[in-house]
């Protein structure tokens, strides 16, 4: 169970990340869309696990390979985003979420 503050600084790593991915880091996502589903914070808020839908899903691989090698260049802009708000700012771990994915294959089996 997460406690408030997880929560609070979820939400607020979930907001610039989004903002970041939209408009600064564009030449990381390369061309891509990628939303920022969820963002889990340790117990000890050093990690902060981040979920990623990426469209096209065709480069969706290509797309968040190149997201993991910039990883610390990511942290680094959200540092000076989120610092005043952030004692320390998190380790980042970048995961795809694909339960947009598994919603469609449902939708599929059921139309069948």
């Amino acid at each position: 169970m997460d406690s408030t503050r997880q929560k609070k600084i979820g939400r607020l790593i979930q907001k610039d990340m989004s903002e970041m991915f939209q408009r600064e880091v564009k030449e990381v996502t390369a061309g891509a869309l990628v939303s920022v589903t969820v963002v889990r914070v340790t117990s000890d808020l050093g990690v902060a696990r981040v979920y990623l839908s990426i469209f096209p899903p065709e480069r969706k691989e290509e797309v968040y390979d190149k997201i993991r090698e910039h990883s610390s260049q990511i942290r680094f802009a959200l540092g000076k985003r989120a610092g005043k708000q952030l004692r320390v700012i998190p380790e980042l771990e970048f995961f795809i979420d694909d339960s947009l994915d598994y919603i469609d294959n449902i939708d599929q089996l059921l139309k069948e």
